[in-house]
């Protein structure tokens, strides 16, 4: 029958051949703004910015301390802080340990010292890529200590945020850190040393509600969210409709809230010049 010639047909045409075309795993990334499909070691290189729209990806705490930091300079603090499970949680110390494995990171923060420009500071990065950059125990002890050395070597200190804000995993703990924090950031002030705060994207909760917002300088980068609770909450919260884009580092910088935006190319130079001028140098 005449139906049954164009079944086979069908099925014939439909046989699907193998590819031969190899497509290596990761090399390639989905930029979250544009959709275009990029290689990945081209983003890379272009500093993590998506060549085709400019938005920005986050920054491994790795690649942050090479693009900041002159070569050879780096001495990370090596205070081995030991992250506890203070509510018992099942899930999290084993959580911890797989982020240990994939990021290479002991904890969502690193701090030490190096020269930005042949200026020595005490500098401080936070990582996306460990539990979103939470704000537990440890992350809060490490910038309460790195603030610290600060005072006691007298160096101005840098600290780059990124976070979702205070560790649910430490409860009432994760809190604490935002008052440690302050206090010590209080010492810093009192000591007449330079504090800048370099928000980028995000930043939210209890890190933004302390020690990211009480920079002498704060400086942002494009495109970066910033704000304490989600747009969504808010508005459930107040019962009212909020303006769009009131989170990003735009519109706090128009209101106030920051001092610059500063693209990341630039960063270093603007870094160090604001250094060089808190001392008196030209």
């Amino acid at each position: 029958m005449i139906v049954d010639k164009i079944k086979k047909r069908e099925t014939k045409n439909l046989k699907a051949k193998k590819s031969t075309i190899d497509i290596p795993i990761g090399k390639w990334i989905k930029c979250e703004a544009c959709k275009e499909i990029l290689y990945r070691e081209s983003v890379r290189e272009n500093l993590n910015i998506c060549p085709n729209c400019g938005h920005y990806f986050r920054m491994h705490v790795g690649k942050r301390l090479e693009l900041m930091i002159d070569e050879g300079t780096y001495q990370r603090f090596d205070w081995k802080l030991e992250t506890t499970n203070p509510l018992e949680l099942e899930d999290y110390p084993k959580k911890l340990n797989l982020l240990r494995e994939k990021t290479g990171l002991e904890e969502a923060v690193a701090c030490g010292t190096g020269k930005i420009h042949g200026e020595e500071v005490v500098i401080c990065i936070m990582d996306s890529g460990f539990l979103m950059g939470s704000m537990g125990a440890v992350v809060g002890e490490k910038i309460t200590r790195s603030i610290e050395e600060a005072i006691k070597r007298k160096l101005p200190l840098v600290l780059f945020s990124v976070s979702g804000g205070a560790r649910m995993q430490e409860g009432i703990i994760s809190l604490m850190q935002m008052a440690k924090t302050t206090a010590a950031l209080t010492k810093l002030d009192e000591a007449g040393l330079l504090y800048i705060s370099v928000l980028t994207d995000p930043t939210y909760g209890g890190v933004t509600a302390s020690f990211a917002s009480l920079g002498d300088i704060i400086l942002a980068e494009p495109g970066a969210m910033i704000g304490f609770a989600g747009q969504r909450v808010i508005e459930q919260t107040i019962g009212e409709k909020l303006p769009d884009g009131f989170q990003t580092a735009e519109f706090l910088l128009e209101h106030g809230f920051i001092d610059k935006i500063v693209e990341r190319k630039d960063l270093k130079d603007t870094i160090a010049k604001l250094v060089k001028m808190h001392k008196g140098g030209k």
